[in-house]
C-alpha cells in the first residue's frame, strides 16, 4: 500500500515535501539516502544551528541547488522553483507552508524537545531519529501531537521501530509478542569519549555518542521506547541480556514468568545475525505448537521472530509515508510510560560536580520500570546533562532527584513533570 501510494504521489506531481533538523553523522547518512530518487518524496530542506553544516548535507547528496533562507516564505519560494533550502534556525521549518513532514535528528534531549514542540504547534508531523528524546519524553510529546491532530513517531530502521513494526504484524496475524528487544555485541559501562576517540574518528562521528552506543545508554533508550510502545515492562533494572549464539535461543533464555507477566524488552548478547531486532511469541496451545515445530520454528511454546537488519537511513522512508499518508505512526507510546532510563555513576562522583550528560564520562543509563524508578526517585538520564551533584555518588550508584540540582529554565525539565502527571489510563 505504502509503494502505491507513493507512486501516486509521484504521478500526480505532489511528492512529500520532508524537511530535516540537524547535520551530523546520521542526518547526512539520512540526507544520501533521500535525495536518491523516492518515488512520491523529497527531501527538501535542512535547518541547522551552523548552516554550513546543513549546506554539507546536501552537497555529500549531490545537491547543489541549495539556497540559504531566514523565514518560511522565502523556503517555499526555493521548494516551488525545485530546490531545496538550508537555514539556521528550525522555525524556518515551521512557517514553511509546503513541508508536509519533518525529521529531528538531533540527538539531543533539551534542545530536541524545543525544536519538536515548535513543530508540532506548527502542525508538522514528527519523525524522530532521536531514542534519546523518545526514551525522555515521548509519551507526553504524543499528547502535543494528538492536540494538533499530527502524528510523531520513532522511525522504522532502528530497533524500536524494527521490533514495533514487527510486533504488529504478528499481532496481525493472531499471535501473542510477549517479549523483543535488540541484539547487541557490547555492553561496557566503562566506554567513555576518550575510549571510543579512534572508533569515532575513523567513521567520522562525535566520540561521545559512540560512547553512548558502546556503555549501554543507547540500548537502554531504545528499550524504553520499544516498551512504551509495545506496553512491556523490564523483568530487572539493566534487563538480563544473556548471551547466545544466535537469536532464536531468547526462546529459552528469558524467565517464562517474565514474559507471561505482562511482557518484557531485553537483548540477545552476541548472538547471530548480530543486528536488527527480535520478537517472541506465546503459543499455549499443543496442536498449534506441533505445526510450528512442523515448521521448523522450535520446540515451543515460546517462538522467536526476527528480522536480521536494521538500516535506519534507508527504512525511515516507508515512516515518512505512513505518517504523512496514513496518518500511522510507526512506534509511539501506547500510553503513559512503563519503563524510564535511568542514570547510574560511570566513576565515583564528588560533590559539586557538574554531569556531562549522554555518552561521557559521568554517567551510564539503564532502563527500569517507571514503578521501581519513581518510588526510589531516580534520575532519568535524560535529564542528567548539566545537573549539579549535592552529594558524592559511589561508582554503578544510580542518582536521584534529590542528589542533583538541575539548571534553570530547561523545557525538558517542564515536559516531565507534564509527563509525571499523566494518568495511568492515558492514551
Amino acid at each position: 500500500m505504502i509503494d502505491t501510494a507513493l507512486q501516486e504521489r509521484e504521478r500526480s506531481g505532489t511528492p512529500i515535501r520532508v524537511g530535516m533538523v540537524g547535520a551530523g553523522f546520521a542526518a547526512r547518512m539520512v540526507a544520501l539516502h533521500l535525495s536518491a530518487g523516492i518515488p512520491g518524496l523529497r527531501l527538501v530542506a535542512v535547518a541547522a544551528r551552523s548552516p554550513e553544516k546543513g549546506e554539507r548535507v546536501f552537497s555529500e547528496a549531490g545537491i547543489t541547488r541549495t539556497g540559504r533562507v531566514s523565514d518560511g516564505p522565502a523556503l517555499d519560494a526555493i521548494v516551488a522553483r525545485g530546490g531545496v533550502g538550508v537555514a539556521g534556525d528550525h522555525h524556518v521549518l515551521c512557517d514553511s507552508r509546503l513541508l508536509d513532514v519533518v525529521i529531528e535528528i538531533t540527538g539531543t534531549v533539551e534542545y530536541g524537545a524545543g525544536v519538536v514542540l515548535d513543530l508540532l504547534r506548527a502542525r508538522k508531523h514528527v519523525v524522530l531519529v532521536n531514542a534519546e528524546l523518545d526514551a525522555t519524553l515521548g509519551p507526553v510529546l504524543k499528547t502535543y501531537a494528538a492536540r494538533q491532530g499530527v502524528v510523531i513517531t520513532n522511525t522504522d530502521g532502528d530497533e524500536p521501530g524494527v521490533a514495533m513494526t514487527l510486533i504488529r504484524y504478528l499481532r496481525s496475524i493472531g499471535l501473542t509478542p510477549v517479549g523483543a528487544g535488540n541484539l547487541k555485541g557490547l555492553v561496557d559501562h566503562r566506554r567513555n569519549p576518550e575510549t571510543q576517540r579512534a572508533f569515532a574518528a575513523t567513521h567520522g562521528q562525535d566520540p561521545a555518542k559512540v560512547a553512548s552506543f558502546a556503555d549501554g545508554t543507547k540500548l537502554a533508550m531504545e528499550a524504553t521506547v520499544l516498551a512504551n510502545a509495545a506496553g512491556f515492562g523490564v523483568g530487572v533494572r539493566g534487563m538480563h541480556g544473556p548471551a547466545a549464539h544466535h537469536v532464536r535461543e531468547m526462546a529459552h533464555l528469558l524467565p517464562a514468568a517474565e514474559l507471561l507477566g505482562g511482557g518484557i524488552v531485553d537483548y540477545a548478547l552476541g548472538a547471530e545475525p548480530y543486528t536488527g531486532a527480535f520478537v517472541i511469541v506465546h503459543e499455549p496451545n499443543p496442536r498449534k505448537i506441533s505445526h510450528m515445530k512442523f515448521l521448523k520454528m522450535g520446540d515451543g511454546p515460546f517462538f522467536v521472530f526476527y528480522t536480521p537488519y536494521h538500516l535506519p537511513h534507508i527504512q525511515i522512508a516507508s515512516t515518512i509515508a505512513r505518517a504523512v499518508l496514513f496518518h500511522d505512526a510507526t512506534v509511539v507510546a501506547a500510553g503513559s510510560p512503563r519503563c524510564e532510563v535511568i542514570a547510574i555513576a560511570k566513576r565515583t562522583l564528588r560533590r559539586g560536580d557538574v554531569l556531562d550528560g549522554l555518552g561521557g564520562f559521568d554517567t551510564y543509563g539503564v532502563i527500569d520500570t517507571v514503578t521501581r524508578a519513581r518510588a526510589e526517585r531516580c534520575l532519568p538520564m535524560g535529564l542528567a546533562g548539566g545537573c549539579t551533584l549535592r552529594n558524592d555518588i559511589a561508582q554503578d550508584a544510580p542518582l536521584t532527584e534529590d542528589d542533583v540540582t538541575t539548571p534553570s529554565g530547561r523545557t525538558s525539565d517542564r515536559l516531565w513533570k507534564e509527563q509525571r502527571e499523566l494518568p495511568p489510563d492515558f492514551r
